[in-house]
């Protein structure tokens, strides 16, 4: 299962240069948030795949304008053809502001799927926004990460664990791929692809 992963900044050559072979053999897209409405309805459109997506911290716009064809995953549990992907969007809270969160808060919002997470046996993908605390995060409070996102690393030790928000032009201590113990850790910024062997995908089609 090859799967396109995109963040924080729209990506000229699947938009402003699209052309279809471009998203050929791609079985599934995830946003990691903060992405136009426009582009994921576009994204979409060009192709049959399912596109899942978080909400950025800057993407309080979707309360009226969301994207079209395509499924939020904030809060669930979404299995698509065996792979089991967790939804966490948002980021550390530095104003007031939807899709902000305390460190409370967001291991509140784990808690909360707890049956859910025992019920599918865990999750192979963590979909998030913010990275985890101290990993690929920022010193400043609006780039900082969860430490819950490092508890459910430890856990149940998903395939991946896919994030944006910070970008990766910020500077070059950022990196774009990094292992965190059993999981591959992945900053989704614009674009980069994954694949997934079939025999992985073992898990039934629960529809949490």
């Amino acid at each position: 299962m090859k799967i396109l992963l995109v963040a924080d900044i729209e990506c000229k050559a699947l938009w402003d240069f699209y052309t279809k072979e471009k998203l050929e053999g791609i079985d599934l897209i995830l946003s990691c948030g903060d992405l136009k409405a426009e582009y994921l309805s576009f994204l979409a459109t060009m192709t049959q795949s399912p596109v899942l997506y978080v909400h950025g911290n800057h993407d309080i716009r979707y309360e009226t304008h969301g994207p079209d064809g395509c499924i939020c995953i904030d809060d669930r549990i979404y299995n698509y053809k065996g792979v089991r992907i967790f939804g966490l969007g948002g980021s550390m809270r530095y104003k007031d502001g939807d899709w902000q969160f305390s460190q409370k808060e967001m291991r509140a919002r784990v808690w909360k799927k707890t049956f859910s997470l025992w019920c599918n046996k865990g999750f192979d993908i963590l979909l998030t926004h913010a990275p985890a605390l101290g990993f690929h995060d920022g010193e400043d409070l609006p780039h900082q990460g969860f430490s819950v996102f490092n508890d459910l690393m430890d856990k149940y030790k998903p395939k991946f664990f896919v994030h944006g928000h910070v970008h990766l032009n910020y500077g070059r201590e950022h990196v774009r791929s990094d292992m965190y113990r059993d999981t591959q850790v992945i900053n989704a910024f614009e674009r980069y692809v994954i694949e997934i062997p079939e025999e992985d995908a073992r898990h039934k089609d629960i529809g949490a």
